[in-house]
């Protein structure tokens, strides 16, 4: 099978458009040249560049084989890949508003394990796309189902709507995103990095330069929020997710157009978030954490958003479909850790009215560091949110673990998908008498990186945590080889040799946290 012919003209565009601009406004500016030679130049590069993508499209072929998808290509030098249906995780495809206008499609094939493109395909028709991207998934489902006797072909699964993006939600993503790295340009431009920009400052007295910065400030917010709504709006236009089978798919996108699948058997842990603004108007975001890749991002990271934003209750719903968790009650950490938390916003609020009130006094800055000691005030509700908004549940199949002050996480892991349980206590933990324990899955990037984690559990809950997730973990092991296999009865010792919990305990002395004050409240909740 061959690209799309009108992929020829607009890969060479793609590749020179850039050389032929600078091509035509230098050489033109040139004394010694003029407007013909300049297009003469640009024509020539252009050609060359045709030239060459003619060569590509005719050498260019992809075949799909009983177990293997295979590509070949090259033009001085030759390459020939040969991916096994197994091993193809997803197949994206993504157009842009100028692909669709001249009726192309881009092709992304992403392997388990990969942390980068297997292969693609520039360019063929949505048609071919969209064919090649259902091929390949029943090519995927023959071959999971090929038991050594015979494979028959297996019909297309129905294809359920689970949910698509109102108009509504569509603007409340909009409306609850927000940039802020223009808040860092500010930043940058006025601490006096950009010589030319700062000296544009009015010299002007402190109160009036107040005000202008109050007004640039507030300005930039606007605008960051407005860039960030519009960004979010793009990214969402046209969300869908449908579920055929034993895949998640999804459609989005307003100028650039993706499709795509999530394999359910790659899901590792399902997240739902949300943040102040979220919990008044009763809506949550759901996000799917596959093993190492991450549906039409290119494979920069493992989390896909299943559902940009929904009402709480349909989010849950949703992701029950996934995975079939129950109703959670969390068990929140000792109700003594409030003093720990309360310590630690205590020690920061200091540390920021001594800045301040050291600038106001040392500086002929006026500094206003009694509104850094109001902050004190919001000491106390700010240690009991965090207390709030932390806890675990055990449920028969899953853990579930709650995180976040300021925007809540809420993660669900299968036993069978933990890899390592990991017991962590710091210095400060240690005085406390608290621990964290840690359910390590294959989708995060580092060993104790965004895993759900049950955070300052008391030490004796944290031990029986510890040893009933790794009993759970072998358990629920057992239980999905007995049924892949067909026998009723694994070898415990191998199951557990295999699936081994590792559990490290890690002291962090120089973890910037309180200074242990609190050991008058050590007594057990």
């Amino acid at each position: 099978m061959k690209l799309a012919p009108q992929s020829i003209p607009y890969r060479a565009l793609q590749k020179v458009s850039g050389v032929v601009l600078v091509i035509v406004f230098v050489v033109n500016d040139s004394a010694r040249f003029g407007v013909l030679p300049a297009i003469g130049l640009a024509a020539a590069v252009l050609a060359a560049a045709v030239a060459y993508e003619v060569a590509y499209y005719r050498r260019f072929e992809y075949e799909l084989t009983a177990d293997t998808l295979d590509i070949r290509s090259g033009v001085i030098s030759r390459r020939e890949r040969e991916i096994p249906y197994r091993r193809i995780q997803n197949v994206d495809v993504s157009r842009s508003v100028l692909q669709r206008a001249i009726g192309v499609a881009a092709v992304d094939l992403e392997t388990a394990g990969g942390s980068e493109t297997e292969g693609a395909i520039r360019f063929v028709t949505p048609e071919a796309a969209t064919s090649l991207q259902r091929e390949v998934q029943r090519l995927k489902r023959d071959t999971a189902s090929a038991d050594g006797t015979e494979t028959a072909a297996s019909p297309a699964p129905d294809e359920e709507l689970l949910f698509e993006l109102s108009p509504r939600e569509l603007a409340l993503v909009g409306a609850l995103s927000f940039d802020g790295r223009l808040i860092g340009l500010l930043v940058f431009v006025g601490s006096g990095s950009v010589p030319v920009i700062s000296g544009l400052l009015p010299d002007a007295s402190a109160v009036a330069l107040s005000g202008v910065v109050v007004a640039g400030v507030g300005g930039l917010v606007v605008v960051s929020w407005v860039l960030g709504a519009a960004v979010s709006f793009s990214n969402y236009y046209g969300f869908r997710l449908s579920r055929a089978g034993d895949e998640l798919r999804y459609e989005r996108g307003l100028f650039r157009r993706y499709s795509g699948s999530i394999p359910v058997e790659k899901v590792q842990t399902l997240t739902v978030t949300d943040n102040p603004a979220k919990r008044a108007l009763g809506y949550a975001t759901l996000t799917i954490e596959t093993a190492g890749y991450a549906p039409g991002q290119g494979g920069e990271n493992g989390n896909q958003a299943a559902i940009p934003i929904a009402r709480r209750d349909r989010v849950y719903d949703l992701a029950r479909e996934v995975e079939s968790f129950g109703d959670p009650t969390f068990a929140r950490p000792p109700r003594r850790v409030r003093w720990r938390y309360g310590i630690r916003y205590l020690i920061v609020v200091s540390v920021l009215t001594s800045v301040a009130f050291g600038v106001d006094r040392l500086s002929s800055v006026d500094a206003p560091w009694y509104a850094a000691a109001l902050l004190l005030l919001a000491v106390p509700p700010a240690a009991h949110l965090q207390w709030r908004h932390r806890g675990y549940w055990l449920g028969e199949d899953h853990l579930l673990t709650r995180n976040g002050f300021w925007s809540r996480s809420v993660k669900a892991v299968p036993y069978y998908r933990i890899q390592n349980v990991i017991d962590r206590r710091s210095l400060f933990q240690r005085r406390w008498n608290v621990a964290s324990v840690v359910a390590d899955t294959a989708g995060t990037s580092s060993l104790v990186g965004d895993d759900a984690a049950a955070v300052d559990v008391d030490t004796d809950d944290a031990v029986a945590l510890r040893d009933t997730l790794t009993t759970r973990l072998q358990a629920s092991l057992h239980d999905r080889r007995s049924r892949e296999t067909g026998f009723e009865w694994v070898d415990a010792e191998t199951v557990s040799a295999e699936t081994s919990a590792s559990v490290d305990a890690e002291s962090d002395a120089n973890e910037p946290e309180e200074d242990g004050s609190g050991d008058a409240a050590r007594e057990r909740e």
